[in-house]
């Protein structure tokens, strides 16, 4: 069940919704409490919306919810998406990838016209770089990534399946997941470029000046950042 704050998130990014849109979702626990009060708004105003989901994750709960999905083959300009972070400063630039989603998260929160963001309190920070940052990587080429991240003042680390799974987990593109500790990230997009440049890194986890919107939830309600 989520939190007060992610719930409050959530609640408050239901006000960018509006009939007729396609939509892009995320995929987390707040994402989670905003596509069922999504698909609860849908059903009681009887709203015509088309949701593109970034994760099979994502897809089965709006489906559970009773939301209709597209792809962006169909709708290659969403009207919105709404997303979920692990880190949001104060820029609005964001980490995420704790849900080893970040790749069809980017290109969907990127294709969107507007791109929110839904998050407890607890995500804000001063300087990105307390959580891990999440790579997708190739397998085969996850021992160059890891040693070229190491090169760059990060401890990278394999991201394994779990409990449940043995050996790492795999993405729903096939891949690994790499999480490189950075402690402070002064520089969001030069790292991400950076990064980028490195043969078998398929995405990295840093999202700048991508969002126009965050809703901060907290126990009495969410506050509202702007993109300035």
């Amino acid at each position: 069940m989520a939190s007060v704050g992610k719930l409050n998130a959530a609640k408050a990014a239901l006000a960018e919704v509006k009939d007729g849109q396609v939509l892009g979702i995320g995929t987390g626990s707040t994402v989670a409490a905003f596509i069922e009060l999504l698909g609860r708004k849908v059903k009681e105003e009887s709203l015509e919306i088309l949701c593109i989901p970034t994760s099979y994750q994502s897809a089965y709960l709006a489906a559970e919810n009773g939301l209709s999905l597209t792809t962006l083959d169909e709708h290659p300009d969403p009207e919105l998406a709404v997303d979920g972070a692990d880190e949001i400063d104060g820029a609005l630039n964001l980490i995420k990838g704790g849900g080893a989603a970040l790749t069809k998260e980017k290109v969907v929160d990127s294709s969107a016209k507007r791109f929110v963001v839904i998050a407890d309190c607890s995500k804000l920070v001063g300087m990105l770089g307390r959580f891990p940052l999440p790579l997708e990587v190739l397998p085969y080429a996850r021992l160059k990534v890891m040693k070229a991240i190491r090169e760059m003042g990060g401890e990278p680390k394999l991201r394994d399946g779990g409990d449940r799974k043995d050996g790492p987990l795999i993405t729903d593109n096939g891949n690994f997941v790499v999480d490189a500790a950075f402690n402070r990230i002064e520089d969001p997009k030069g790292l991400e470029i950076k990064i980028k440049s490195v043969p078998g890194v398929v995405e990295v986890g840093l999202f700048v000046g991508m969002a126009h919107r965050a809703y901060i939830g907290n126990g009495q309600g969410a506050k509202i950042l702007d993109r300035a």
